[in-house]
């Protein structure tokens, strides 16, 4: 069984940078694939950004190419989404999930084993 638990949400003004973080615990023998998703309110959980196993590949949805960073820090069991030039539209709960094996990379929520509770970043205008 593994948990996650995220950390760093808040409320920032458009044009503001937040560092979410994802800690993970117990079965972290193995590396997963770390994922980040979002779902504001009225819509579907959507993907975000991905890392590979050993942190090499990582892969953006296009509405956050060049403003979020997905980084991973193996020694830790943390994953990161670094999001800078905050726009409104970024508001949403935030999740990060694991995934073991199978194939990367993975944009499916329905794809990952485990999910954080999220956390809730809010982007004022």
């Amino acid at each position: 069984q593994v948990q996650l638990v995220e950390s760093g949400g808040g409320l920032v003004q458009a044009g503001g940078s937040l560092r979410l973080a994802c800690t993970a615990s117990g079965r972290t023998f193995s590396n997963p694939a770390m994922g980040w998703f979002r779902q504001a309110p009225g819509k579907e959980r959507e993907f975000v950004a991905t890392i590979s196993r050993n942190g090499a590949y990582t892969r953006y949805t296009d509405s956050v190419k060049g403003r979020f960073t997905i980084s991973r820090d193996g020694a830790a069991n943390t994953a990161y989404l670094q999001m800078n030039s905050l726009k409104p539209e970024d508001t949403a709960v935030y999740y990060c999930a694991a995934k073991y094996g199978g194939n990367w990379p993975e944009v499916e929520f329905s794809g990952y084993d485990y999910w954080g509770q999220g956390t809730q970043v809010t982007v004022s205008s």
